[in-house]
C-alpha cells in the first residue's frame, strides 16, 4: 500500500539543501510527487514543501526519526506529516455564524481535510447548529474576571483532544498574550479588512458613510499583537456607490468566509511557513 506524505521545512539558505533533501527520499524509497521551493533574499532563509509518497515498511515515525540527520545538518524547522490525516480543529464563535456554519458545511462534504472535534462559544446559540452537523458543543462563557478560568478550559480541551488547530470564526474576545504564546502558529483569525481606518462599532456603517469601493477580508495567524498577525490570505469585492450598508455586510460575510476557509485548508494541508511577521503560502 502506498501511503502520502507532507515535509515541509524553512532553515538559512545556502547550495545543497534541496540536493540534500531529494537524495534522502531517494535512498529512504520515497517517490517525490510535487515539490515546491522559495528563497527569501530579504530574510536569508529557504523554505520547501515537498509531497511524496512510500510503501511499507516506512513509515511515518521511520521517517521522522531518520531525517532528523538531514535536519540538524542544515538548521532546519521542519515537520513530516501524512498527507492523508485530517486535522484535528476546534471552531471558536460568538454571535455571528456566517463563518461558523461555511466551516461546518465544508468540513460535511470533504472540501477541508479537517477533523472538528469541537465548537466552543461564549454563548449559546449555536448550540443547535453544531448539533445539525454533530460536532460537540462547549459553552465557555468568559467575564472580566473568569478570562483565565475560560482560557484553562479551553487550553485544557485542546491538550485532551489532540487540537492542531484553533479557528476564531468571528469569536470576539481578545485572548491574552500567555494564550496566544501558547498556541503560537496554531491559532487563525479573520476580520474585515477596514481596520485600522474604521475601528469599533458597525464599520460597514463606517465605511458606508465614507464611500468605500472594496469590501475585503483578512485572515491571519493571532499573536499578541491584535489582529497584526502574520497575514495568510484575503480576500476582496468591489461594491458600487449605490451599495446599502446592509449589503455591504451580507458581502463582508461572504468574502470573511472565503478567506477563512482557503486559510484553513491551507494550513491543514502544510501549505503554509511561518517567515517572521509573514507567511510563506505554497498554493
Amino acid at each position: 500500500m502506498t501511503d502520502q506524505y507532507v515535509l515541509t521545512l524553512s532553515c538559512p539558505d545556502k547550495q545543497g539543501i534541496v540536493h540534500a533533501v531529494s537524495s534522502y527520499l531517494f535512498i529512504t524509497g520515497c517517490n517525490i510527487e510535487d515539490s515546491q521551493q522559495f528563497g527569501d533574499r530579504d530574510t536569508g532563509l529557504f523554505f520547501m514543501r515537498v509531497h511524496f509518497s512510500a510503501e511499507s515498511p516506512v513509515t511515518v515515525e521511520k521517517l521522522r526519526a531518520s531525517f532528523a540527520a538531514v535536519g540538524d545538518s542544515f538548521s532546519m524547522d521542519w515537520q513530516i506529516h501524512r498527507a492523508e490525516e485530517r486535522m484535528r480543529v476546534v471552531l471558536m464563535v460568538s454571535k455571528f455564524g456566517h463563518c461558523l456554519n461555511d466551516l461546518l458545511f465544508r468540513s460535511r462534504i470533504g472540501a477541508l481535510p479537517v477533523e472538528i472535534v469541537a465548537v466552543v462559544s461564549n454563548h449559546t446559540d449555536f448550540a443547535e447548529l453544531a448539533a445539525s452537523y454533530d460536532v460537540p458543543f462547549r459553552h465557555i462563557p468568559v467575564t472580566k474576571d473568569t478570562k483565565a478560568e475560560a482560557e484553562a478550559e479551553l487550553l485544557e480541551l485542546v491538550r485532551g483532544e489532540n487540537v492542531e488547530l484553533v479557528v476564531l470564526a468571528r469569536y470576539m474576545q481578545v485572548l491574552s498574550d500567555d494564550l496566544c504564546k501558547q498556541l503560537s502558529g496554531r491559532i487563525i483569525n479573520i476580520h474585515h479588512s477596514f481596520l485600522p481606518s474604521f475601528k469599533g462599532a458597525k464599520p460597514y456603517h463606517q465605511a458606508h458613510t465614507r464611500g468605500v469601493k472594496l469590501i475585503g477580508a483578512t485572515a491571519h495567524y493571532v499573536t499578541a499583537d491584535l489582529d497584526e498577525g502574520p497575514i495568510i490570505e484575503q480576500e476582496v469585492e468591489r461594491v458600487g456607490h449605490d451599495a446599502t450598508p446592509e449589503q455591504l455586510v451580507a458581502v463582508g460575510r461572504d468574502v470573511e468566509c472565503q478567506a477563512l476557509a482557503r486559510a484553513v485548508k491551507w494550513h491543514a494541508e502544510h501549505r503554509i511557513l511561518l517567515n517572521g511577521r509573514r507567511t510563506v503560502v505554497f498554493p
